[in-house]
């Protein structure tokens, strides 16, 4: 594990992963490719503080420890085997596996686990007689392994938590969207602090921490009490001080961002997040009814998560996007408006005509993403206009 230049994954939801290689290259990783779900580079140590510190749109950060062929357990078994663990932990220090199946000859995905466990557990007690232990909870080692058919790699979690887990919210609405997915979205509506910024439906108030941290070029994962990566033989604090401590690349915010929701609670919450990611002085957020928005003038970006009613979808919910549609077109002119739900026949009550949708997948629902261009009169006359401006 020495600090020179290695091969790295950052893993990603369905549909970010081009949005996440963007990211990638702009921090300065190298050798950026995209791969399913995730996204390969190459780089340095500092690239993978960087990468866990700065990619709003990844999951995890791994490094491959080793890649093979195998077609059984016991194959999976001698290549774990083969790794020089004790370069890399403690005996007494803790880990954990997870292991991905995609695969005909592997049936078992626990079984896969067990027989890892095992090399690791063998690796150490023919070497020196001691063993690390598993532990399930807060490892000092997290342990990936990843099988397409015959295909196996095993790599080491940087990461630890998820990177989705920023660290700065206090408590939730029932349903948030993920940080990950919404800061993903804010980079497909190109947001980057140029206009006011409206959530009409915030709810816990993702979409806003998240747009604020983008605008003002903050890192996402700041907040974080720690990453896997710190418990590493090889870490550097030095280095991860001095990337941690870099503010040179944060920016001013000259526009508001602001957030509504119905819901009393929701809104506590959504102030609770704002207060605890040190954001008050850039959102502000208000209980109020979507029927209530005042005519907003200046062009600003919304992008918003209406409830989906996946569990009881009743008429209400088609009279909440025909009244989100009628808002938006008639109080909200010269303004772009993104919204996302996995209820497509709710999404045209709306009576907007989006002018693109992209597909997303919002945990385990499928969902558009719809772009909506305001306007005040015809759409002739604002189609006309446009091609006259382009």
């Amino acid at each position: 594990m020495e600090n020179k230049e290695q091969q790295l994954l950052a893993k990603t939801f369905k549909g970010l992963e081009e949005v996440l290689a963007k990211e990638l290259i702009e921090i300065g990783a190298n050798n950026v490719q995209i791969e399913r779900r995730a996204v390969s580079f190459t780089g340095d140590l500092a690239m993978m503080y960087k990468s866990n510190l700065c990619c709003r749109t990844a999951t995890r950060i791994l490094m491959p420890l080793k890649t093979f062929k195998a077609k059984t357990a016991d194959e999976v078994y001698e290549m774990a085997k083969d790794i020089e663990w004790d370069t890399i932990m403690e005996t007494n220090q803790t880990f954990q596996i997870d292991a991905t199946v995609f695969s005909n000859d592997f049936r078992n995905s626990q079984f896969v686990t067990y027989r890892v466990k095992d090399a690791i557990v063998d690796y150490f007690n023919e070497k020196l007689g001691k063993r690390p232990s598993v532990r399930l909870t807060n490892p000092d080692f997290y342990i990936n392994v990843h099988i397409s058919q015959t295909d196996c790699t095993i790599l080491l979690d940087s990461s630890g938590e998820s990177l989705h887990k920023r660290g700065y919210r206090s408590s939730q609405t029932e349903a948030p969207i993920s940080e990950v997915l919404a800061a993903g979205m804010l980079e497909m509506a190109e947001w980057n602090g140029q206009c006011d910024f409206v959530d009409p439906m915030c709810g816990s108030g993702t979409f806003l921490i998240e747009a604020a941290l983008k605008a003002l070029n903050i890192p996402p994962c700041i907040y974080r009490q720690s990453f896997a990566f710190e418990k590493w033989k090889n870490f550097d604090k030095d280095l991860y001080d001095s990337i941690y401590n870099d503010d040179s690349m944060e920016r001013p915010l000259n526009f508001k961002i602001k957030g509504y929701d119905i819901s009393a609670r929701a809104i506590e919450i959504a102030q609770e997040n704002i207060k605890s990611a040190g954001l008050s002085k850039y959102i502000t957020v208000e209980q109020r009814s979507i029927t209530d928005w005042e005519v907003q003038t200046e062009k600003c970006l919304i992008v918003t998560n209406p409830p989906y009613g996946e569990r009881l979808l009743n008429a209400n919910l088609y009279e909440l996007y025909a009244q989100l549609g009628e808002t938006l077109k008639h109080k909200f002119p010269s303004s772009t408006a993104w919204v996302i739900s996995s209820h497509i026949e709710c999404m045209q009550n709306m009576g907007l005509r989006p002018s693109k949708k992209i597909k997303l997948l919002n945990g385990a629902l499928n969902c558009e993403f719809w772009k909506l261009e305001l306007f005040s009169g015809k759409r002739n006359d604002f189609i006309r206009t446009k091609a006259q401006e382009a």
